[in-house]
Order: structure tokens, then C-alpha cells, then sequence
């Protein structure tokens, strides 16, 4: 029986699953250890890709007995919120660089009653987002440029997530500290060791030959392996 630190979580991103058997997928992955599913809202103009809206969110929640935590690398995430949030959304993740009064944004979130999270871009560093660290249930630090699935890891992320890791150690040590891109079996033990402690994975779960339990097991294997 597979067994992983208990302060590592997964979220695998249903960017990556047959959207035709959504249902099937997703009960793979809840199976198989998953600790809540990550849904990644694209708006074409924030990022170059359209995906979900909060039909597909409403549709998942009573198939979905796990948290569903929605990512929204969208422009303008104010307008939208309360839909995610009342189609069933248990999280809210918006980035630092969507909006323009982040705080308020925060605040929106909270007073659905919802968890917030804020991510971050490869490029943006992490101290723009000490001062609402207080503020946050999960710190997303992306390890890919967002808007596409299968893209390769960004190593030159890990010292700002051991940066990111500190902050959270200093300030609100109960904040999550979630990765999101390129996370494979040869990567996921680094963006563990530099302190993540949620893991948002869809290609190498999704997409893994064999079926999303046979992903999800290659993941959890590889972080034994690295502890054994």
C-alpha cells in the first residue's frame, strides 16, 4: 500500500482529463489518494487558452466527493468569483497578476465563505505577495509559464519556492504551499524538498499510459523513493 508524508497533498488538474468521462476520471483519482481536483480557468486573454467555466465546476459537484479548488488566470477574476463560488467551488485561486486591488479581491472571497489563494508566475517574485501572505489559506507559486498543459518544469522556480516557503514558515504557517506545472515523477521530489506541500499535477496523472491511477501511483512512488 502506498504510503506519503502526510503534509504532501494532491491535486490533479482535470485540464489534462477526457473531458468526455470526466466522471470516470475523476472518480480514478479520488481512488487512487487524491486529495482534492484542480480546475484551471483560462479566459483567452490572461492566458493564450480558453478552458472551464463554472458549468463544468456545477456539473463535477455531486460527482465529486473531494475539495474542488478553481484557478482562475483570468483577467478581471472580481467579476467572476461569486459564480465559481456558488456552482461549488471550495477554493478560489487568483493571481497577483490578474487584478488590480488584490486585497479586495481576498476579502471578495472570504465573504463567500470560500478558502482564497493567491498564485504567482514564473517571472514574479515572491515578495510581491508578503503583504497579503496574512491574508491566504494556499500560496500557488506556478512552475510554468500558465495557459497550457505538458509543459516541461521551470527549475529556476525552486529558489523562489524555498523563498515562498519562508515567508509562509514566518508569517501564516498554516497557509498551503501549492506547485502547479511540469510535475513528474523526476521533479516532484524537488518541489517537494524546497517546501511544497500541495501538488497539482495533470499531464503526468492524466495523461500517464495505463490510466490516471497508474499516474497518480508513479507520483506517490517517486516520493517514497526519495525517503526510503
Amino acid at each position: 500500500m502506498s504510503t506519503r508524508p502526510e503534509a504532501i497533498k494532491f491535486a490533479p488538474s482535470i485540464l489534462a482529463a477526457d473531458v468526455s468521462r470526466l466522471a470516470e476520471e475523476v472518480a480514478a483519482v479520488v481512488a487512487s489518494g487524491a486529495d482534492r481536483i484542480h480546475v484551471d480557468v483560462m479566459d483567452g486573454h490572461f492566458v493564450p487558452n480558453l478552458t472551464f467555466g463554472p458549468v463544468i465546476v456545477r456539473r463535477l459537484r455531486p460527482v465529486c466527493p473531494i475539495p474542488l479548488e478553481v484557478h482562475l488566470m483570468i483577467e478581471e477574476p472580481d467579476r467572476y468569483i461569486e459564480a465559481f463560488a456558488e456552482a461549488g467551488a471550495d477554493t478560489l485561486i487568483v493571481h497577483q497578476e490578474g487584478g488590480i486591488h488584490l486585497n479586495r479581491t481576498v476579502q471578495a472571497i472570504h465573504a463567500l465563505g470560500k478558502r482564497a489563494g493567491v498564485a504567482i508566475n514564473p517571472a514574479t517574485p515572491a515578495s510581491l505577495v508578503e503583504e497579503i501572505l496574512p491574508d491566504l489559506e494556499l500560496l500557488l507559486v506556478m512552475t510554468v509559464n500558465p495557459g497550457f498543459g505538458g509543459q516541461r518544469f521551470l527549475a529556476g522556480t525552486l529558489p523562489k519556492l524555498r523563498r515562498a516557503r519562508a515567508m509562509i514558515d514566518q508569517v501564516r504557517p498554516d497557509c498551503e504551499l501549492e506547485v502547479d506545472g511540469g510535475i513528474e515523477p523526476h521533479t516532484i521530489n524537488q518541489v517537494v524538498d524546497a517546501g511544497a506541500t500541495v501538488i497539482v499535477a495533470g499531464s503526468s496523472v492524466f495523461g500517464a499510459p495505463g490510466g490516471a491511477a497508474v499516474g497518480m501511483a508513479r507520483l506517490l512512488q517517486a516520493i517514497e523513493s526519495n525517503r526510503a
